[in-house]
């Protein structure tokens, strides 16, 4: 039956929460806030309050082959790893290649989501929106969150004595845009994440001096892995995946902490995690160990306090005449439109059903799309969830019993704990978390058929990228062209990073190996005669 849903955000999960909504034939509406489609990828040149915000260099940290849509494609001509404005030009090409434009309602934000007068029977929401000054209530089947959660920042001022008193300038990350504005400064960024290290790289370039404050260090990863390839298209296969379940932690972690040091020590660069063993999100940044070593970021610990000019760190050193002082300290998870006793616990953290539904709604009518945290792209992951949430919507899948829900959600953060250093987070592992929520749509892969019908692709699809065309192969709104997608991936990286004929490997090789022969040969007979 035909469900009038809300969708709440057009960004990369938005997007697809629409896209998933209309195709299974859902009258569907979405709201955004700004004039244009992309989210937290729509730059502006100053921060603004209840939208995401970027600084003017940011790339993609996963790249085109496994952060595109699961059929879609990322044209060719595109670069591995995108600029902002590609990566934004990606998503409205999106919006236009599958009409979904014309359901979006911009500049309209949304005030207020309540359960209707008689939710337990019918699982309704009535929800406020404002436009142009004047505020609508509509009622509708279901509502897809899809904010994501980079809008409202962390900014942990208690945990720092004495800011108050600090005379220069201080501020979260959310207000950076680019580096001019701190030519000749001495700054220092609080927060080892992504954005804390970027900023740090960047600022090294025009600033006096960088430092860079962490609490709990991080392992750093390069964009470019092994021979080249993108870092993803190497680590996140099924067969990674596989060993990482089947193999002692000890080994693993042995494995896992070799593979973090392949570039460089990270005890020598004072970077290496307080917990080693943790498989939280790494950094990604090509230039931070340059510029380390080149003296222009300084890595320091957690600062203990703060003076007028200076800053104290926790082992007793200190930094004078500090002009900036930049907090990379994360955001907060908040729907202010939403009772927050909807998708948080007890403890005041959210907590959602394989990272979804709230477990103990009396009907699962409202969903989270684009919230959990792994090392897979946002666009495939916003998708697979998309697709079960609407299939739950529409009664085609079924959720357990709240009791259920509940404990495995409990059993989950004992695993969290274990692997993620923290039971509350909303890690996951990519390919594991993918397998389940496409398993519960029909539309994982099946290796065994696979094997059998298609050996080619059965290699690909365990031995290769566990890359999102995968997940439309088979099963409901299945693409047609995945197969080839996935077949064609490696070329198509290739291809986005060689501009000049160059002679092949193979030619080469081959010429020098009978060169050496003989040469060889020749050197062994003198040798003899010796």
């Amino acid at each position: 039956m035909e469900k009038n849903i809300a969708v709440i955000g057009a960004g990369i999960s938005g997007l697809a929460a629409l896209k998933c909504s209309v195709e299974a034939g859902n009258r569907t509406t979405c709201f955004e806030r700004s004039d244009n489609v992309g989210g937290l990828w729509g730059f502006t040149d100053y921060a603004e309050d209840g939208r995401a915000s970027i600084y003017r260099s940011v790339f993609t940290n996963a790249c085109k082959e496994m952060m595109c849509y699961p059929d879609f494609p990322i044209p060719d001509e595109y670069p591995n790893f995108m600029h902002n404005t590609l990566f934004l030009e990606y998503l409205s090409l999106y919006a236009e290649k599958f009409d979904l434009l014309r359901q979006i309602k911009f500049k309209t934000t949304v005030v207020s989501v309540k359960k209707s007068i008689d939710f337990t029977e019918t699982g309704k929401w009535d929800v406020v929106t404002e436009c142009d000054g004047k505020q609508k209530l509509t009622t509708f089947n279901a509502v897809l969150l899809c904010t994501g959660h980079h809008v409202y920042p962390n900014l942990p001022l208690q945990s720092f004595p004495g800011i108050d008193k600090f005379k220069g300038q201080y501020m979260h990350n959310r207000d950076y845009k680019e580096p001019a504005r701190y030519t000749g400064k001495r700054a220092l960024i609080i927060g080892l994440g992504n954005s804390g290290a970027d900023i740090a790289a960047e600022l090294s370039r025009t600033a006096e001096k960088v430092w860079l404050s962490t609490r709990s260090g991080s392992w750093v990863m390069s964009r470019v892995w092994d021979n080249g390839y993108p870092w993803d298209m190497v680590y996140l296969t099924r067969y990674q995946s596989f060993l990482n379940r089947i193999l002692p932690r000890a080994l693993s972690d042995m494995l896992y902490e070799n593979m973090m040091n392949k570039r460089f020590s990270h005890e020598n660069y004072g970077l290496v995690p307080v917990n080693k063993s943790s498989r939280k999100e790494p950094v990604f940044n090509d230039d931070l160990a340059a510029c380390i070593t080149c003296g222009t970021v300084v890595v320091k610990p957690n600062v203990r306090e703060f003076t007028e000019s200076s800053a104290i760190f926790e082992d007793g050193s200190v930094v004078d005449n500090v002009d900036v002082v930049i907090f990379a300290t994360g955001y907060s998870y908040a729907y202010p439109f939403l009772d927050d006793s909807i998708v948080k616990n007890d403890k005041d953290k959210v907590s959602l059903y394989k990272g979804v539904f709230p477990p103990k709604l009396e009907q699962p009518t409202l969903a989270v799309i684009g919230l959990v945290q792994s090392l897979g792209g946002i666009p495939p992951t916003a998708d697979v969830q998309a697709r079960w949430a609407v299939s739950v919507i529409q009664g085609i899948c079924k959720l357990p019993s709240k009791e259920t829900m509940v404990k495995e959600l409990d059993e989950e953060e004992n695993e969290k704990k274990n692997w993620f250093g923290r039971s509350e987070t909303l890690s996951t592992d990519y390919v594991a978390y993918m397998d389940e929520l496409s398993s519960f749509i029909g539309c994982k892969p099946n290796l065994l058929l696979l094997l059998l019908t298609d050996p080619k692709l059965a290699w690909q699809v365990f031995f290769g990228p566990c890359c999102p065309y995968q997940f439309r192969l088979k099963g409901p709104e299945k693409w047609d062209g995945a197969r080839n997608a996935i077949l064609k991936q490696w070329d198509r990286t290739i291809k986005a990073t060689r501009f000049r004929k160059v002679p092949s490997r193979t030619e080469y090789s081959y010429i020098i190996k009978l060169l050496l022969i003989p040469l060889l040969l020749a050197v062994f007979l003198a040798w003899l005669n010796l």
